[in-house]
């Protein structure tokens, strides 16, 4: 087993780090450096920065916390939001950025990703995939439907797991399995999988989805959405065969540090990095 990254979240509203439960009720927890700080200390891999509003506005507006946090802080730092075009992922790579997550671009035009990656080199490109369980009724009244894929293409969509877009608020009708094997094929180096359903809950991670993923792509797959404790990591870790883990909730609120989580992980035999030197 390679080593088990652990990659905090951030979502950020404006200049404030923000969380609530299924992506909505959002309340404020703090200044983005200051945590941002307080996890790279503990041993955080990499740092996950989400502009949950970009979407809404086309635009991201996280380059300036980047450029502070990148000239403190040694470790790669991943954006969300907003990214459309391959101008914004030079400006945010420009700042300090190490690599940008796409959802929203790559499912209004896949061939984004495949140029992305061919610019940027495919580790640099991180495909977001936020999705939701739907009820055996709404799934097979929409088995029939097809949404557009871009460029004239089109996918059968109504499967158990559908992607969302725009921060959780958009249905797309996208079957979430497929969806990662395109994005895949068309370049992805990574894939981010967010349950929405579990996001914020702490009820654990969607464990079923995250290993059919991963034990289907070549590519790193880091799992988010639902952690509670330490051992929802373990256990998406061995039984979702996630190579990462992104979190939140119980980091934002004290529940685990980065530094004891990484230890009760070794204790269950998964191996773990540190920037510090191994863990």
């Amino acid at each position: 087993m390679n080593k088990i990254r652990v990659i905090p979240r951030l979502d950020i509203k404006s200049s404030n780090i923000i969380k609530g439960i299924h992506l909505e009720g959002l309340r404020v927890i703090g200044d983005p450096q200051e945590y941002a700080t307080k996890y790279f200390l503990e041993g955080a891999d990499e740092i996950l920065y989400v502009d949950t509003v970009a979407s809404l506005y086309g635009r991201n507006n996280l380059f300036d916390i980047v450029e502070k946090a990148s000239k403190d802080l040694s470790i790669p730092f991943c954006i969300a939001g907003g990214i459309r075009t391959i101008e914004d992922i030079k400006k945010l790579l420009h700042v300090g950025a190490d690599k940008v997550s796409i959802n929203t671009a790559a499912v209004q035009n896949p061939l984004f990703i495949k140029e992305a990656s061919e610019y940027f080199g495919s580790q640099c490109i991180v495909v977001a995939i936020d999705y939701k369980i739907w009820p055996d009724d709404r799934f097979r009244s929409s088995l029939n439907k097809t949404v557009s894929k871009g460029k004239g293409d089109n996918f059968n969509i109504g499967n158990y797991y559908q992607v969302y877009t725009d921060n959780g608020r958009q249905q797309t009708g996208l079957d979430a399995y497929e969806w990662a094997i395109e994005a895949v094929k068309l370049g992805a180096g990574e894939l981010l999988l967010t349950s929405i359903d579990r996001e914020g809950t702490k009820k654990g991670f969607e464990i079923e989805f995250t290993r059919k993923v991963s034990e289907s792509v070549p590519v790193p797959v880091i799992a988010g959405g639902g952690a509670g404790n330490a051992q929802d990591v373990v256990d998406v870790v061995l039984d979702g065969k996630a190579n990462a883990v992104s979190v939140a909730s119980i980091l934002h609120y004290d529940d685990i540090a980065i530094n004891d989580l990484k230890k009760f992980m070794l204790q269950k035999g998964i191996p773990t990095a540190d920037h510090r030197g191994d863990a």
